[in-house]
Order: structure tokens, then sequence, then C-alpha cells
């Protein structure tokens, strides 16, 4: 490659791809950064949402993140058998303008359509467009490594935007808009990758049977295969990594709205804000990372990507040590909020931990992967990326208790006794705190303000009562249990009615998912350092024939 075709020490059609990917990512951070926040809202508010339960939101998210990136396969399979890598991710940044377009229109019909065309769209460009990447090296370019963070900043800094711009007009004038200016992110992007097709000649093309890079029917060699089952196993590191990460869009980003005191200089910060906080510090820190890497390589020390994921996964699961301290403040403050720097603490070990593995695993996978399967198996990570998202909304689920149904039996204009103006959000959309007490298979609730017994105000069933019971019995180390209690109009039924959890046993199966995943995190990176040795032999030296190219 002639200097003429690049920029900064790397061939223009990786700042094609970076612009292209940026906006890509814009849109999808931009819309994943309001997507839980959005379903849980209530309906009648002033920026209604769809009233779901945060359980229901979370397994939600769980199947649309993991769907997201499991039709990475099919499109991984697409491009290497039919289309081409170039030619799929222009037909997936179609389908991803239209779904975005979609979802800025407020119907169930245009949320679920949205949702399926973002599916299908991510399938077709995200595993191609990474693979790309790695087709503008040579095999042997020890820049391919540095090219891929840089094209992993420009991932992050679509997302640092996207949850800037669309998380403030979502949350705070209309989630619709939000989901609009996603689908902006988007057009731009496809405009880009259109306008820079002349610095991606030869890039991306179909190989065909007969192409001069070998035959498809062409048996792989022992050393493939090996590298095929390393890749494979890498990627059960993948679905761990991710399944812990991605608690950020989801239970992170719920606790972060209820639990997280958002307070800065007399204003409330939007909950979504936070979700740029992971990007900001990519971008900050993702060429130290990458020159601390590079300098260990140089010095001939331990630099493989096998080893940088399994202190990935280590660090960011530190991370979750600093929520469990949260949810430790949040049991015992007064205003059941904890400190927003744990939060953001949390965010800085899992972006490191990122930074260690994620970008090198991109990388990896273009070195070890045969050129005829290249797109299927960065379809196949993409999957495992899938996987882990999947798991993260399965473990998010399982950390929200399950609420029980109360119903409002008060005139409505005995609301303002009630409800404070911190607690009053909409005449019939607020919440009311008390205590709550459970004796002869009775419930007693009493105001937190001034002590006033409301029970009378509530019709609960038996069944609920049971349930309440039941969840305060396991806490036998608490004396003096809460309650939140949200209530809404309901148009048809013509009642005030809600939901009622009991807050010390929410936070307590919060304390512990965050602190079961800091374990599990560090136990599994320590068990591949273990196996470090023998994983690197089964990759044949691919990481060592890297030279300089001058």
């Amino acid at each position: 490659m002639t200097k003429d075709n690049e920029l900064f020490g790397h061939p223009k059609g990786l700042f094609v791809l970076f612009f292209t990917e940026m906006w890509e990512r814009f849109s999808y951070y931009g819309m994943r950064a309001i997507l839980v926040l959005y379903i849980i809202s209530e309906t009648t508010g002033d920026n209604p949402g769809l009233g779901w339960t945060t359980g229901e939101a979370l397994a939600l998210y769980g199947w649309y993140t993991m769907m997201v990136y499991v039709m990475s396969i099919p499109g991984g399979i697409i491009a290497d058998r039919f289309l081409g890598q170039k030619k799929t991710v222009f037909l997936g940044g179609i389908l991803l303008c239209i779904g975005h377009g979609i979802l800025a229109i407020e119907h169930m019909w245009a949320f679920y359509t949205g949702l399926t065309l973002i599916v299908l769209g991510v399938g077709g460009l995200k595993p191609n467009i990474s693979t790309m990447v790695g087709g503008l090296y040579a095999s042997n370019d020890v820049r391919r490594d540095k090219g891929f963070t840089i094209f992993y900043i420009g991932i992050n800094l679509g997302a640092f935007l996207s949850s800037l711009i669309v998380g403030y007009v979502g949350e705070t004038i209309g989630w619709h808009y939000g989901f609009g200016i996603a689908g902006i992110g988007m057009l731009l992007g496809q405009i880009v990758y259109i306008l820079g097709q002349k610095h991606l000649i030869g890039v991306g093309d179909l190989i065909k049977s007969d192409s001069t890079t070998g035959n498809r029917d062409t048996p792989l060699t022992k050393i493939e295969k090996d590298r095929i089952v390393v890749m494979l196993l890498s990627f059960i590191v993948i679905v761990v990594f991710w399944g812990a990460f991605e608690q950020a869009g989801g239970l992170m980003n719920i606790y972060t709205m209820e639990k997280i005191d958002r307070s800065f200089l007399g204003m409330e910060i939007p909950a979504s804000i936070f979700q740029s906080v992971n990007a900001f510090f990519i971008i900050v820190f993702g060429t130290t990372v990458a020159g601390f890497w590079a300098s260990r390589q140089i010095k001939g020390k331990e630099s493989s990507t096998l080893f940088k994921m399994a202190l990935g996964t280590i660090i960011m699961g530190f991370g979750f040590l600093l929520m469990t301290f949260a949810a430790i403040e949040v049991e015992s403050a007064d205003s059941g909020k904890a400190a927003m720097y744990w939060l953001i603490g949390a965010y800085l070990l899992h972006t490191i931990g990122e930074l260690f593995a994620s970008p090198n695993a991109l990388s990896f996978v273009t070195k070890l992967a045969p050129a005829k399967y290249a797109s299927i198996m960065m379809g196949l990570y993409f999957a495992a990326t899938g996987f882990g998202s999947k798991l993260a909304g399965t473990i998010g689920e399982m950390s929200q208790i399950e609420p029980v149904k109360v119903e409002y039996i008060a005139f409505e204009k005995e609301v303002s006794n009630y409800v404070t103006d911190t607690t009053f959000t909409n005449k019939l959309a607020f919440e009311l705190h008390t205590t709550v007490k459970v004796t002869n298979s009775k419930i007693e609730l009493q105001f937190i303000n001034d002590d006033r017994d409301v029970s009378s105000l509530f019709n609960i069933s038996d069944e609920s009562v049971s349930k309440i019971k039941e969840s305060m019995v396991s806490m036998e180390d608490v004396s003096d249990f809460h309650s939140t209690i949200k209530l809404s109009f309901d148009s048809e039924s013509d009642k005030i009615s809600g939901e009622l959890i009991v807050d010390e046993v929410q936070n307590r199966r919060e304390f512990m998912t965050f602190t079961g995943i800091f374990i599990f995190t560090l136990a599994f990176g320590l068990l591949l350092l273990v196996f470090l040795k023998k994983l690197k032999a089964l990759t044949h030296g691919a990481e060592d024939i890297e030279a300089d190219i001058v």
C-alpha cells in the first residue's frame, strides 16, 4: 500500500469504516440508552412509556440484545457465500435506517417492527464491517491491533455522543424524538459509507471458489482447525465478559435512575446520560491502553490476546465490587440512594477491562480465522456477544423481585394529602413511600413522612399479602421494612392501581447480584490465566509472526 493511500500511518479506508461505524453505533447506543427507561416509564406521565415492570423490561432487553448479535451468524454467511462483506454492510445499513426511522412512530406495531429491522440490520453490518477493517492490513502487519483500537474509539465516540444527545432528548423531551435522532445518525453513517467506496476497492469483495486466496472446498489444515478451536474457546470468555458488562444498559441503567443520587450543582442529571461515561473513558484511555500493550510486546513481555482477555475480565469484575458498595450505601442511607462516584468508578473499571478484552478480541478473530470463513467466524464472535447480552438480561431479570399488585381505593381528591411535591409527577401517576408490616395475615402501611396509617387506602389480595410476608421472612436481620408503591390511573378500568415493592428485599437481591458477578468474573479470569499456556499453543504462533511494515 502506497503512502498516498494512507492517513496518519493507516489505510484511508480505516477512517471511512471508522465514521460509518461511529454513526451506526450512535444510532444503536442512543436507542439502547433509552430503551429500558422507555419501557418501564408510566403510560400516563408527561413523557409516556410502555408501563412494563422492570423484570419484563430486562427480559425484552436480554432477548433483543442477544438477537442483535446472533443475527451476525447469518449476516456472515450471506457475506461469505453470496454478497461479500461490502454489499452486506450496505444492505444492513439500509435496514437500520428504516428500523430506527420506524421506532420514531408512537405505535406498538412500530416498536416491534423497528426492533426487528434493527436486529436484521446489525446482523448484516456489524460482523462484516469489522472483518473489512482486518482486510485493510496484510496478515503480518503490526499496525492491525492499533487499527482496531482506532476503529474501536470510533465506535465509542458514537456511543458517547448518542448517550448525551439521544439520552437527553429522549428522557426530557420525548422518547420517540430520541429514537428519531438515532435514525438520523444511522442515515449519516450510510452516506459516509457510500461516499467512501473509492477507499475500499478490493476490500470486502466476495471470495469466489477460483480466487487466488484459495478454493472454498479445500479442507482445513491441522493448524487452521486448532486455531478455530481456540477461537471457539475464546468465545466462552466473550459470553462471560459481556454477560457481566451488558448490565450497563439494563440493570445498571435502571439502578441509576432509581437508586443513584444524580444531583449535581442543583440539577438532576438524566439517568441515560450516564451511558456516555463508558464511551468517554474509552476515548480518553483508548490510545493509552493500546500504547501500554504495544510497549509490552516490544519488550517481549506477555501480551497475547488471551492474556488481555483474562485480565480484562478480572478488572471489569472489580467494577461490580464497587456496585456492591453502592448497594450497601443504598440500604443504609436515609435517602435510599447511593453516591454517583460508585457508579462512575464501576464504569471506569468496566472500561479498562473492555479496552483490554474487546478490541483485541476483534483483531484476534481476523488473525486466526481462515479467509474463506472470515465473516462467519466474526459472526460467531458477535453471536457470543449476543449470548452474553442475553445472559446479562437474565441476570438482571433475576435480580428483580416480583412486584405485588395493589389497588388504590381512596378518592382521587385525597391523593394530595399523601403525595409530596417530590414524589408527585402527575395527578394520574405517582409514588407513595411507606413502612410495611404483616401481622395476622393483614398488612399495615404507615406513611413515612408523618407515620399516618394508610392501610385503608389500598386493596391488597390475601395472596399478595402472603407474598410480601414470605419475602420478608428471608430477611430476619431487618426489623424495619419500607415499601415503594408506584400507582397510575387505568383508563380502561377507571381505577388507580399499581405495584408494591419491599425496598429492603429488592436492595438485598441487587446486592447479591453485584457481589455474585464480581466473584464469578474474578474466578473465571484467574482460571483462564491458569490454562493460558495450553490455549496459546493452539494458535500456532499466529500472534508471533507480526513484523513492522515500512
